[in-house]
């Protein structure tokens, strides 16, 4: 799929802001106790040689998506046209069995009891704005051929799973 959307997170340039978070919650209108995006903390190592570094995660939209396969009244779709998984809240019934079939814990459920996610921002109509204030452009996004570009000579991390998660990591070197 050429046009499949995919997100790049470089953590050497990621300062901890937050910003992705706040943006996206106050654009996309997320209500209070739910996150689509959020950061979170990775440890690595033993004591006394510890590190840790941050992830921005939000839904991988993935190639193969859990979550759609796991949705009994398939309310979970993959769009053909730019591989961004999308949410049916109308066909949503509130099971949660795409919850425990992701393998990135993204699914998040409303006071409504319905699954809801990032979609790219495409229910506000332009580029994804946590990657459009991202202060340090640690986060990004493009299709995963102009993504691996930009990455070129980077040390790359990857997330394991047969979902094939649309996203470019970029780690400490």
């Amino acid at each position: 799929m050429s046009n499949q959307h995919a997100f790049y997170f470089d953590s050497s340039r990621c300062i901890q802001c937050r910003t992705c978070e706040l943006a996206c919650k106050s654009a996309n209108n997320v209500e209070t106790g739910v996150r689509w995006r959020r950061l979170i903390d990775d440890w690595q190592g033993e004591y006394p040689h510890v590190a840790r570094t941050f992830f921005s995660l939000a839904c991988m939209h993935c190639g193969t998506p859990a979550c759609a396969a796991a949705c009994p009244p398939g309310a979970i779709s993959k769009r053909p046209e730019d591989g961004i998984v999308v949410v049916d809240s109308a066909k949503c019934d509130g099971c949660g069995k795409c919850l425990p079939a992701c393998p990135y814990g993204v699914p998040e459920f409303g006071e409504d009891g319905k699954m809801q996610k990032c979609d790219f921002c495409l229910g506000i109509g332009r580029e994804p704005v946590c990657t459009l204030s991202c202060p340090t452009e640690a986060l990004s996004f493009g299709t995963p051929d102009e993504l691996s570009t930009r990455a070129a000579g980077k040390t790359l991390g990857a997330l394991d799973g047969a979902t094939e998660p649309s996203i470019v990591i970029v780690t400490w070197d």
